[in-house]
């Protein structure tokens, strides 16, 4: 208790933190003092020893990790519990949402989901011309990022070319806000190449959107469809994730004596220990929190049937070294062939053992794979399947070393591509790059560029201007500058190397 009172202390008296910000962390603290869902002597020796992970969620999951509202629900039918009638208007829309997502609950505490902007507000934008309309979104932006300050809040635009997507990405490239999260959903038999070059353009001026593979995510999910969240988590509209555990394939490398022991012994054990966590995690959620009780289920926000299980993996670029090592070879992950065909092989086997494993309380009967992005303090272990910080090859060969990869994740996988400043002075290169990603099986387009204040640390985002006051003990209104100022100190997230990309205009980039 007095190990308790101590950080309850120290949180209370931290001068760099808003009191929003103590009482979410006194929160996070009294939720951790409780007891463990129970596990297993092995599994808790995993976790103890973070071979596999619950990503510090709390001891006790009481709500989903991520949760996707349909938004649609109460715009078309208002809220009996919010006391919000039908909106009939644009501002009347704008106001039920910014309503609505104080409602939402996720493991941030701040809604993950903004829904599919566009799609929603375009039935109330009859009459409303073009600048109106960016006036309107300008608020409506501004709002989320000072009331909702928090990284991994996301929202999702496109495949069609709308004039609120028009007007989100204009407005997104002004502020140049770390919240929201943003993401263009592209298909090439749906969205124009005009919006596309607009969404790349913003990438150049911002780090920008994320641009999804549409298409792919598609086929994946059902005719209810899906969203992208938090980082670049792809998920159930209508559901969510329960939770998201993972495995440190790094640690697992290390544990094994050469690559036969790895692949029949060693990764197999830890896969169905933290296939054991999970289950505990999820068992928790469902048959003890009486979260699933709540307005969202009534008002059908949300729908029990469509949370998933994200199983994560992270530390592929580790692994694979080790195992090179101890099988007598020299390649490097990214850079050999040899090397990065058992990094696929073991995406492979990984995305096998995720199928074939039923569950229960999970959208469909089985988790989803997932590249993992790290946490802050992962130290010597590459987020999800990425190469290295500062061994990235040029761009191209560094989409081909990991798009094979893509296929595997299902419920979220991205590469950080760093560009040099000198991208500003040819656009045409973003665009032509991020076409011959997504055409070679990326499920996710994503770039920094060198010279920009705002850049991705693992998928959300930091102003390095605002990771300058932190250090300076001058706080931060943003929830996840400190969790990018100890990523940046402790990872070397801007050791990333940023690349010129010299062959953008080569035949197999280009449509």
């Amino acid at each position: 208790m007095q190990d308790i009172s101590g950080r309850l202390s120290k949180i209370t008296t931290d001068k760099t933190l808003s009191p929003a910000q103590q009482a979410h962390y006194l929160a996070l603290e009294a939720e951790n003092s409780l007891p463990y869902p129970a596990l297993d002597a092995d599994t808790q020796q995993a976790l103890d020893e973070r071979v596999i992970c619950d990503m510090f969620e709390g001891h006790a999951p009481y709500k989903p990790r991520y949760v996707l509202p349909d938004y649609s629900k109460v715009l078309k039918n208002g809220s009996e519990y919010l006391e919000l009638d039908v909106p009939r208007t644009l501002d009347e829309a704008i106001n039920t949402l910014m309503i609505a997502y104080h409602h939402v609950p996720s493991v941030t505490g701040m809604p993950v989901y903004l829904g599919d902007l566009d799609n929603l507000l375009m039935p109330f934008c009859e009459g409303v011309g073009e600048e109106e309309l960016y006036r309107k979104i300008k608020l409506f932006w501004r709002y989320l990022d000072r009331v909702l300050p928090d990284a991994f809040m996301h929202a999702n635009i496109g495949p069609t070319d709308t004039p609120v997507a028009r007007a989100i990405l204009r407005v997104d490239a002004e502020l140049k806000q770390i919240a929201p999260n943003l993401t263009f959903l592209y298909d090439p038999d749906i969205s124009t190449q005009e919006i596309l070059r607009i969404a790349t353009d913003n990438i150049v001026e911002c780090s920008k959107p994320h641009i999804a593979n549409h298409p792919v995510h598609a086929q994946t999910f059902d005719e209810r469809g899906y969203g992208i969240v938090s980082c670049y988590n792809a998920l159930p509209v209508a559901g969510g994730s329960s939770t998201l555990t993972r495995i440190n394939l790094k640690e697992v490398a290390l544990r094994s004596k050469n690559v036969a022991h790895f692949f029949d012994t060693v990764l197999p054990k830890y896969i169905a220990l933290n296939f054991s966590l999970t289950k505990a995690r999820i068992d928790f959620l469902f048959n003890k929190s009486n979260f699933f009780e709540s307005f969202l289920v009534e008002e059908k926000w949300i729908d029990r049937d469509r949370f998933t299980a994200m199983y994560g993996v992270f530390a592929m670029a580790e692994a694979v070294n080790i195992l090179q090592k101890k099988e007598g070879e020299t390649g490097v992950y990214g850079a050999d062939t040899a090397a990065n065909s058992l990094g696929y092989n073991i995406s492979e086997f990984l995305a096998r053992a995720v199928a074939e494993q039923p569950m229960q309380n999970v959208w469909r009967g089985r988790a989803m794979l997932h590249a993992q992005a790290g946490l802050s303090n992962d130290i010597g272990a590459t987020p999800g399947i990425r190469i290295p910080y500062g061994d990235e090859p040029d761009p191209i060969s560094h989409i081909n070393a990991l798009a094979p990869h893509h296929q595997y994740y299902s419920s979220g996988i991205s590469e950080i591509l760093t560009m040099d400043e000198t991208i500003k002075n040819n656009p045409e290169a973003m665009f032509q790059l991020c076409k011959g990603a997504l055409a070679h099986g990326f499920r996710e387009f994503t770039a920094n560029v060198a010279s920009n204040d705002l850049v991705r640390v693992t998928g959300y985002m930091i102003r390095l201007s605002d990771v300058k006051k932190f250090n300076a003990q001058k706080g931060s209104r943003t929830n996840t500058t400190g969790l990018g100022a100890e990523a940046a100190d402790l990872m070397g997230i801007l050791d990333r190397k940023p690349r010129v990309v010299g062959h953008e205009l080569s035949p197999s980039y280009t449509e």
